[in-house]
């Protein structure tokens, strides 16, 4: 009976080097190929063949990779402490770069990031700070991407995600944003009532013109009052006419 003994370091030998021949890059993947130490181009994506022994390979991700910055202690231009923290969205642009030039580009990336986060925050004061949420944005990323290009990583977008200010603050732009609710209530109740005195003197010009309309109008008040819920009051209108009638008589 034929027995594998013999052949098995053979077939395992022959396994490891079909392992370590061939490799299978998905569409997202490239593989930066090193022969005897120097490189030689990039492979891939789908299947790929190496020289065991002689050449090597290290794959590179090529998809955005979505990064936290860890909350930094920021002292801003007016001297207000803060805690910011936020996000980079960056991808390899070149894997020979990013292999070659830089040791772990994932690791340089998120340390340049923490620094220049820091370093553009500071040149701001508080207000300009939660005001203009988008410039600093747009700085970040334009800095970053600057300082990475020569790694092969293109930083696509900087987001500040929160900005955490100190109690005393807080309470103090919560004031803040209370007195200025009182002052707009404030301007647009007197805005109300300069409208409402407008349209009164107007009322009073016409009534003042018509006699007649002043009557009409007495007569539908006294009509109001007297139909009101368990009202016996019986209201006697008297024409207005007759009373100054009445007066200039006497005079």
């Amino acid at each position: 009976m034929f027995s594998l003994a013999p052949l098995l370091p053979f077939i395992i030998i022959g396994g490891i080097l079909i392992f370590s021949t061939i490799k299978v890059l998905q569409e997202y993947e490239r593989a930066v190929v090193f022969r005897l130490g120097r490189f030689t181009g990039l492979r891939g994506p789908g299947l790929i063949i190496l020289i065991p022994g002689i050449e090597k390979m290290v794959r590179v991700d090529l998809r955005t990779v979505t990064m936290d910055v860890p909350s930094q202690d920021i002292i801003t231009k007016d001297n207000v402490t803060l805690k910011v923290n936020g996000v980079v969205y960056f991808r390899v642009s070149n894997p020979e770069k990013a292999i070659i030039s830089v040791e772990n580009y994932y690791q340089a990336t998120a340390q340049i990031s923490q620094t220049t986060l820091r370093s553009v925050i500071g040149q701001y004061e508080l207000d300009q700070i939660l005001q203009n949420r988008d410039k600093i944005n747009s700085s970040l990323q334009v800095i970053l991407d600057d300082q990475t290009e020569p790694w092969g990583v293109k930083v696509s977008a900087v987001e500040v995600k929160a900005i955490d200010l100190p109690i005393e603050m807080q309470r103090a732009m919560a004031k803040q944003a209370e007195a200025e609710r009182n002052k707009r209530a404030k301007i647009i109740s007197a805005e109300g009532e300069l409208e409402a005195s407008k349209k009164l003197s107007e009322a009073a010009m016409v009534l003042d013109k018509a006699p007649n309309a002043i009557t009409l109008r007495y007569l539908e008040t006294m009509k109001d009052i007297s139909t009101g819920d368990g009202n016996t009051t019986t209201f006697f209108p008297i024409p207005v006419d007759f009373i100054k009638s009445f007066f200039e008589k006497r005079s």
